[in-house]
């Protein structure tokens, strides 16, 4: 095999890049993504960009986080795929950790709201264009375009299972197969933004899927994932709260499909009710932090088990028990993402040369379009109103209220990031950097 030229020290800058940049939720993550490996450096193109979106978004857990971890898989096998999915982790995990630090010594931080208000805004704008970019490339039929109303009208209006909507929607796609091919036809054609191809799209030696290789897959992911819950429990008991911690994220790992909205409503419920780790006004604050840093939207659980650490008194220095608390919500949480993938990555590969399953896959595509305009609505929801208390609840039952008070400044900042992005053709960067300073400008000066 002839592997493309890109060294992997060049793509982890580009992971680090990514990962900086990570703002807004999965619909922004994913614009992020696809703006800056298909468009601007053509490392893969639109069907396989969308052929792996669709495996991810089958899977419980962040599916921005798994679709960079697929890629780099895609890209540089098991190193690329760990450096990819990490380093998308990584900025977000140290900001959540220095403002939880910073959150249990002082208290509210109003000077991050400042600082990451116009942020929020700004995203706004790259969520759309990544809307209107993937539909265009991806709803090649009036069967596809039907499917995503079809699918966004389920998640958005009738709150469906996300699960039930791409079990539908694969099983419209088999059938579709039969009846009418020419209308599920993957989009892109497997070119680059523009028509190029994207440089890893021949790579010609996929892995190949076999009984022994996912058993030690398994066998390895095992390991990371229990050893650690294993070890505390065996040093300080079954009753320890870190254990308790380990098992009770451990099973939000499992259980996380359609992103983080989707659970949040259990986890709140559970942390602050049974558990009594932190109150119902600081959970909501974590979910602030979490929506105006970089990194998944579900590093919110990070800042629980920091609070939940820090404030047990078993170790003498709380934030210490703090970091301790964080690392192992997220060691537990995102070790999961890691074995889905590394797991499941060579069969989904496989999947791509069956018409049948490549029709059910181009179903899938479509609602998906559905699924990230729906994502899309909910953050444009919460960056310009004023009203987070009731963040995990319903769309439906959260869009009058929303909209009676959205935020002025908010809306002013999105407008402006709107000019920049479609009229003006400013980059992400400079457009972030732009409207962050003038956030930070509205806010400390009110």
């Amino acid at each position: 095999m002839s592997a493309p030229h890109i060294s992997l020290a060049t793509a982890t800058r580009t992971w680090l890049r990514i990962g900086l940049l990570s703002f807004g939720g999965p619909a922004a993550q994913i614009a992020t993504m696809h703006r800056i490996l298909v468009e601007e450096k053509r490392w893969i193109g639109e069907t396989r960009f969308l052929h792996a979106l669709n495996y991810c978004m089958l899977l419980p857990g962040p599916e921005a986080q798994q679709l960079a971890t697929y890629i780099g898989w895609l890209m540089h096998r098991a190193a690329g795929g760990f450096i990819a999915g990490t380093l998308f982790i990584l900025p977000g995990f140290l900001c959540m950790l220095a403002l939880s630090a910073i959150y249990v010594a002082f208290g509210r931080v109003p000077f991050v709201a400042a600082l990451f208000f116009g942020l929020k805004s700004a995203v706004l704008a790259i969520v759309v264009e990544a809307v209107i970019r993937i539909g265009r490339r991806a709803l090649k039929s009036g069967t596809a375009v039907a499917l995503a109303a079809l699918a966004f009208i389920a998640i958005f209006f009738l709150d469906l299972p996300f699960p039930l909507i791409v079990g539908a929607a694969i099983a419209i796609g088999l059938v579709g197969h039969r009846l009418a091919p020419e209308q599920f036809k993957a989009g892109g054609h497997g070119k680059a933004g523009d028509g190029r191809p994207g440089l890893f799209d021949d790579v010609c030696d996929p892995v190949a899927p076999s009984l022994a290789r996912a058993l030690r897959i398994l066998g390895l992911f095992a390991l990371l994932w229990f050893g650690p819950i294993a070890l505390i429990a065996w040093t300080a008991g079954w009753d320890n709260l870190f254990v308790a911690m380990a098992v009770f994220f451990s099973k939000m790992a499992v259980v996380t499909f359609g992103g983080a909205y989707a659970v949040l409503a259990y986890v709140a419920q559970q942390a602050v009710k049974s558990h009594g780790w932190l109150a119902a006004p600081e959970m909501l604050d974590g979910l602030a932090l979490a929506e105006t840093t970089p990194g998944p939207l579900i590093l919110v659980l990070q800042f629980v088990g920091f609070l939940a650490a820090a404030r047990a008194g078993g170790l003498a220095e709380p934030l210490l028990g703090g970091l301790l608390g964080a690392t192992l919500t997220v060691w537990v949480t995102f070790v999961p993402c890691f074995l889905w993938i590394f797991l499941g990555a060579p069969y989904v590969e496989r999947l791509r040369q069956q018409p049948a399953l490549a029709s059910a896959l181009a179903a899938v595509t479509a609602a998906v379009v559905g699924v990230i305009l729906n994502l899309a609505i909910w953050f444009a929801l919460h960056a310009l109103s004023h009203r987070l208390d009731e963040t995990w609840l319903g769309p439906v039952r959260l869009l009058l209220p929303q909209l009676a008070s959205v935020d002025p400044a908010a809306l002013a900042i999105a407008a402006i990031a709107f000019v920049l992005v479609f009229r003006l053709r400013w980059g992400m960067a400079a457009t972030l950097a732009i409207c962050a300073g003038l956030g930070a400008a509205v806010r400390l000066a009110l």
